[in-house]
Formats: structure tokens, C-alpha cells, sequence
């Protein structure tokens, strides 16, 4: 198990080989990514992270390292590692080393499956080393060095013994519990989940949805839509919103799922279903972002085209219809993450990348 997280200002920048950066303030999936691949990577390599979105990292370092380290890397190397995710970081660390000529070299990792314009290409392209998170987003890219999909901490998310069990601690009703995870907004597809199930849950009684996430105030109208659907199918008590959950609570909810639903519009890449497959659950997905590289239609769930609720609502109903071929899918989803989405092969990946770039 990675060491819990405690923010640790005394630790400064002046031995990290590695410099990870978070400047967005809202918690999204970069910030998810970061949250879990850090912890690791601290126990191999000397790493810091520049944060503003308190994710409570150890090694999180204050601005005043920048000034103070940023032009003395560590012993023995000539550089210093600046690896960011977005745009904006990037310039950050691009204005350090061109312009105060602190001695940076830049990683960055695309998650993006879409082709952006001249501004972001000429910031990205004034990287080192371009990563690229799937196959499909490195089409979308200048030029990629390598192609690392995100991992998933399968120690920190694990199955229960008892899916059933699980559900009852749950304390709502029915036998299993159908979930989607992820913020309350209409690119997710939460509509489309609401939808599904308003359709499907008077046929199927032993099955309950829990929508976890939050929803912020430009949507809320979305959310009043949302819940007034789901009153006038008389579900209220089977269709049920958790709101914004903290980090230890969802992993208790994708364990008490047997089913995990993922109908976004659009994504970078997606976490969630990784989650749930490691937790035990079968998942349906739309196929946006990397969820076809993660789902296996008929062994680990199915997928529906993006956007078609009704595709979307057939695939829900061929897993539930069996609810032993559910769960069966279920462990094979925690073998599937176990195999092809450790967190061990991301960080492995990332620390020959950085070798090879403190060696230059």
C-alpha cells in the first residue's frame, strides 16, 4: 500500500529529480491521476509536487522553492524534471527555463482524444517527452514519445468478499446496486443513466442506482431536471443521489456496486470504470475516452455508442438480466485491471521516461 497522504511543506524541492504540477484548483480526473500515482512514485525516485487543488501530497512544496531551487538541480544531474498535464502548467515551467533560465526539462502527459488548436500544439510542442495516455489521443498529437495508460491502485481498490453483503450495508433497498460515479452534468451523461433506469427498474426489482458526485451551481437546473424525471417514475427511493462523496466513502460505494455505469459525452480518458473493475463490479460504458481499451463486451460488460440512451439502456439490461453472469463479470474485470491497468506499469513506465530525460 502507498504511505497515506500528509502535506509535508518541510520537505523541499532542492533533492527532487521530479517536479509534478497541479495548478488547477477543482478537483478533475488529472488531479485524480495525480492523487494516485504520486504516492508512488515517491518511493522509487526524489519527487515534489507544485499544488494549488490541496490534494495534501507529501512533498508538496511552497512557491518560494521555485526561487530558491529552481536553478540548482540535485547532485549529479543537470536537470530537473517539470511534468505537467495541462496547457497552462507547462507555460509555467516554460517561462522558468527561457526566461529566469532555470534549468527544467518538460514532460507532458495528453490524455485529450481530440485535435486542439495552434495555441495549445505550439505550448505541448515546446516539450521534451509528449505522453500520450492512449492510442487514440496520441493520433491527435504532433508528434508522441510514448503511450502510458493510467493505472489503478489495485491494492486501495478491492473487491468485497460478498457483493450482496456489501449492498446491504448500503442500508437501501433491493440486492444489488447499479452506480455512476463522477460529477452531475450533462457531458457526463447522468440523463442518460436517469433515463435508463427509469425505464428499466420497475422490470427489475432487486436493483437499486446510487449517482455519486457533485453538481455545481451552473448546473443546477440540469439536477432539478434530473430528479423531477425520476419523481414522476414514482423512484425516488431507487433512484438515489449521493452528492459530492470524500475519496474513502466512493471506494466503500464501488465496492457495495455490482454495476458500474460511465455514459459520458466526452472524456479525457476516465478512471471510473478502472475503479469499479478493480473494486468488482461489471461495468457498461459509452466509448468515449479509453473505455473500449477497458471493456471487453460480454467478459467484463459491454459498450454503447456515445450518446444513444437507447443502445445504452439494452446494454444495461443484457448484465442485470443475469445476475450471476453480472457478477461473473465482475471478477473478471478485477483480473482485467490486475493485468493490463496496475498502477506499477504506469509508474514503471514514467520512471524509464525520466531516466532517459535526466540523462540527456
Amino acid at each position: 500500500m502507498p504511505p497515506e497522504r500528509a502535506a509535508n511543506h518541510n520537505d523541499s524541492l532542492r533533492e527532487a529529480q521530479v517536479l509534478v504540477i497541479n495548478l488547477h484548483r477543482r478537483f478533475a480526473g488529472v488531479s485524480a491521476t495525480i492523487l494516485q500515482l504520486v504516492p508512488h512514485q515517491h518511493q522509487i525516485r526524489p519527487l515534489a509536487v507544485l499544488d494549488r487543488g490541496s490534494l495534501g501530497l507529501s512533498g508538496t512544496i511552497r512557491w518560494s522553492e521555485l526561487l530558491r531551487h529552481g536553478w540548482t538541480p540535485p547532485a549529479g544531474t543537470r536537470w530537473r524534471i517539470w511534468h505537467a498535464r495541462r496547457a497552462g502548467d507547462l507555460l509555467l515551467g516554460l517561462c522558468l527555463r527561457h526566461v529566469l533560465r532555470q534549468r527544467w526539462r518538460f514532460v507532458y502527459t495528453s490524455p485529450s482524444p481530440r485535435r486542439h488548436g495552434l495555441v495549445w500544439r505550439s505550448i505541448v510542442n515546446r516539450s521534451d517527452a509528449i505522453v500520450a495516455v492512449t492510442e487514440n489521443a496520441a493520433q491527435f498529437l504532433d508528434r508522441h514519445d510514448a503511450v502510458l495508460p493510467h493505472g489503478i491502485d489495485v491494492e486501495a481498490f478491492r473487491p468485497p468478499p460478498d457483493k450482496r453483503a456489501a449492498w446491504r450495508e448500503s442500508g437501501l433497498p433491493g440486492e444489488f446496486g447499479i452506480g455512476v460515479f463522477g460529477r452531475v452534468r450533462p457531458n457526463k451523461g447522468t440523463h442518460l443513466f436517469v433515463d435508463a433506469l427509469c425505464e428499466l427498474l420497475p422490470h427489475h426489482p432487486q436493483f437499486t442506482g446510487i449517482i455519486s458526485g457533485a453538481c455545481l451551481s451552473g448546473d443546477a437546473d440540469y439536477l432539478r431536471s434530473l430528479k423531477e424525471r425520476i419523481a414522476r417514475a414514482g423512484l425516488e427511493q431507487r433512484i438515489v443521489f449521493l452528492g459530492d462523496q470524500p475519496l474513502t466513502e466512493i471506494k466503500h460505494w464501488y465496492r457495495r456496486v455490482a454495476l458500474c455505469v460511465a455514459p459520458s459525452l466526452s472524456e479525457g480518458y476516465g478512471l471510473t470504470p478502472l475503479e469499479a473493475m478493480a473494486s468488482g463490479a461489471a461495468c457498461v460504458t459509452s466509448k468515449a475516452g479509453a473505455y473500449a481499451a477497458m471493456i471487453q463486451p460480454g467478459i467484463n460488460g459491454e459498450l454503447a455508442d456515445t450518446g444513444d440512451g437507447a443502445a445504452l439502456t439494452r446494454a444495461i439490461e443484457r448484465v442485470i438480466a443475469d445476475p450471476a453472469r453480472m457478477l461473473d463479470m465482475g471478477a473478471a474485470g478485477r483480473r482485467i485491471a490486475e493485468q493490463r491497468f496496475s498502477i506499477q506499469g504506469e509508474v514503471a513506465g514514467y520512471d524509464a521516461l525520466y531516466r532517459r530525460e535526466l540523462a540527456r
